[in-house]
């Protein structure tokens, strides 16, 4: 790529450093600490600041809600957000880079088998707070409640519930090292997770980011982060 016009680097990096907050409560898109992270998104927040020539400084979160916030707060530039319609409200996306399912754990003797069957009254679904599915199941469920918390399998294996929702590595993870709970293999979303920045970002700035992933998803850089922190099995998003 060219060199990034002055008035993109200032709009993206206006204290002269790129801010990006990292989520590690998402175990696909970040590992580690906050003294250490790695991952898929601490690796596109230190490319697009290399093309910058700024600065980074990685602002890490145990929650997208709070990535979330930094971003409409002005306490980051750069976020690593599922899309969600409720967020698009207040941040500016770009398309997909990775996609990755939300899935529900039941117990084994649960007649819940399908995600249809999971919408019934009487239903109690766990959902990790502010979450991309809490966001999702609240604006789609019709008959089951939402029990929200940490982690939606802690608050499902806490209070007993008949569901608990997540992404499905984790909530595998989780089923396989618990017993008596099972995967509904169905998934009930697919999360969309994308580069995300303030709205008052000025449109060249969007769709320059916008370039920059879909280079990166087309040379390879986003399949190669993903393998290095050991998520082989999660979806590079399409070409936009």
């Amino acid at each position: 790529m060219t060199d990034v016009p002055a008035d993109i680097v200032h709009d993206l990096a206006p204290t002269g450093t790129l801010r990006a907050s990292i989520n590690l409560g998402n175990a696909v898109l970040a590992q580690g600490t906050s003294q250490d992270p790695s991952g898929i998104t601490v690796d596109l927040a230190r490319e697009i600041a290399r093309r910058l020539e700024v600065p980074l400084e990685l602002v890490c979160f145990d929650a997208a809600r709070k990535s979330f916030e930094a971003l409409t707060t002005g306490a980051a530039d750069l976020g690593f957000l599922a899309v969600e319609p409720a967020r698009a409200e207040q941040v500016a996306f770009t398309a997909a880079y990775v996609l990755i399912e939300g899935v529900f754990v039941v117990p084994d003797e649960s007649s819940l088998r399908s995600v249809a069957d999971v919408d019934r009254a009487g239903v109690r679904i766990g959902v990790k707070e502010g979450s991309a599915y809490d966001l999702y199941l609240t604006r789609t469920l019709q008959h089951a409640e939402l029990v929200r918390g940490g982690e939606g399998v802690e608050v499902f294996d806490e209070q007993r519930l008949e569901a608990g929702a997540g992404i499905r590595q984790p909530v595998t993870a989780w089923a396989d090292a618990h017993t008596g709970v099972r995967v509904v293999d169905e998934a009930f979303m697919q999360i969309r997770q994308a580069v995300a920045t303030a709205r008052n970002r000025t449109p060249e700035t969007v769709a320059y980011l916008q370039q920059v992933v879909e280079e990166l998803k087309a040379s390879g850089f986003v399949r190669e982060s993903l393998d290095r922190a050991g998520q082989a099995d999660t979806t590079v998003a399409p070409p936009a």
